[in-house]
């Protein structure tokens, strides 16, 4: 018999539409169906908690199906107020799943849904931008004493739990699955690169062809968005804190300036560092009539939006996603998805070819949290090197590639010091 889920959605009623949705995405994640065959079989996760602070989208929704068919009882919230797609949520909980997330929530129902989660009384837990491990350290302390640990999937959400660690504030290990190749340079570089352009293009409809398009950072997400937007025909303009990513994105050909002379010259503005205040007023106030402003960090703190509506007469939403400001000078600038992630809030978020290797990884390390959590040293923690090996080696066979192995004789030689010249 189903177990009666105790759920927060918008409308139970886009159950089928959710199915739909999720049906779709598994076609197109055969390496996590494989880890859930393995886990039906194994029941790795048996009388395990696991409170998940996700993006709620049709990708999440094949990880948690593949967390309960581990045996796990799961609690799910969003962690972003805009980026849950209330069918796939409907979905979830008509399945029996405990669910708290719909999108368009205010501080205090995200806060909501975030403790209803966490009232699972979690082993593990799950989050995308650290708000779960937060609250739990700071208002929710009577749970530390049954959790093993966590694991972490975004870059901000891994620096804020280094900087929990720093601060000697983290009270269990969590592992750090941004930080896994198979996540960090696809998720990060190829999802990003293609959700965020997808975003931009059905919030405003332009042409990105023949645009001056501004990326500000050059980590892994920004290296994706610059590569994709100088594809589609921009002139593509790189900013830069890091001397050695600027550098690097000097030789891959794009231009580098500083932003407060790219802000005098772009058409559109793309933030991705994880940072806050980086398009900040100094910058708006150079921008040229009709510039576009928009970010696929993960808190909307990249732009300064107060600073946006201190120098703003009117505003008006011309689009789904699209507010056009007024400002005092005369000259309009267009805020995309109120500053949040544009490729969630705009659009769908990752392809889910993509988000198989990130959350395999993340049912992986689950597992792996479970095993060996009560072991590991309190700090935050990259996944072993073999779990990347087998991701990869998963995706791969699903893709009908093959590939070399090296000989006994190549394996000792690379192992060995006293061969040489």
């Amino acid at each position: 018999m189903m177990k009666m889920a105790d759920y927060k959605v918008k409308d139970i009623d886009l159950a089928p539409e959710g199915d739909l949705l999720i049906e779709w995405a598994e076609k197109n994640m055969p390496v996590l169906i494989k880890i859930r065959e393995r886990f039906e079989k194994e029941k790795p996760l048996k009388g395990m908690r696991v409170a998940a602070c996700l993006h709620v989208t049709k990708e999440t929704a094949v990880l948690i199906r593949t967390l309960v068919a581990g045996g796990a009882d799961v609690a799910l919230t969003a962690s972003n107020p805009l980026s849950t797609n209330d069918a796939v949520a409907a979905s979830l909980a008509k399945s029996g799943m405990n669910v708290y997330a719909f999108r368009e929530q205010n501080t205090e129902e995200y806060y909501w849904c975030l403790n209803k989660a966490l009232d699972i009384k979690p082993h593990v837990t799950l989050d995308d931008g650290a708000d779960l491990i937060s609250t739990v350290h700071s208002k929710r302390t009577e749970l530390l004493n049954d959790i093993i640990g966590g694991c972490e999937e975004t870059t901000t959400g891994v620096i804020r739990l280094r900087a929990m660690h720093e601060d000697g504030a983290l009270k269990y290990p969590v592992f750090a699955v941004n930080d896994s190749a198979t996540k960090r340079l696809f998720d990060n570089h190829y999802g990003t690169g293609q959700s965020t352009i997808d975003g931009i293009l059905r919030a405003t409809a332009i042409l990105i062809a023949g645009k001056s398009v501004v990326v500000v950072g050059y980590g892994q997400c920004s290296k994706g968005i610059a590569t994709r937007a100088r594809g589609l025909g921009a002139n593509t303009i790189v900013t830069e804190v890091n001397p050695v990513r600027a550098l690097q994105a000097l030789y891959d050909g794009f231009q580098v300036m500083p932003l407060i002379e790219a802000a005098k010259i772009g058409d559109l503005f793309i933030t991705s560092t994880g940072d806050k205040h980086v398009i900040d007023k100094k910058h708006i106030k150079l921008m040229k009539d009709g510039a576009i402003m928009c970010n696929s960090g993960h808190f909307n703190v990249e732009i300064n939006i107060p600073a946006l509506e201190s120098m703003t007469t009117s505003t008006k939403t011309l689009r789904p996603n699209l507010v056009q400001y007024t400002l005092k000078n005369g000259k309009t600038l267009i805020l995309l998805a109120e500053g949040r992630l544009v490729n969630l809030a705009a659009a769908e978020g990752h392809p889910s070819e993509v988000m198989d290797m990130s959350f395999a990884n993340q049912a992986l390390a689950v597992e792996e949290m479970i095993k060996k959590g009560k072991s590991l040293q309190v700090k935050v923690h990259v996944l072993p090197k073999e779990v990347d090996d087998i991701v990869a080696s998963l995706k791969l066979a699903a893709m009908g590639i093959s590939i070399d192995e090296l000989t006994s004789e190549q394996e000792k030689y690379l192992s060995s010091w006293d061969e040489g010249t």
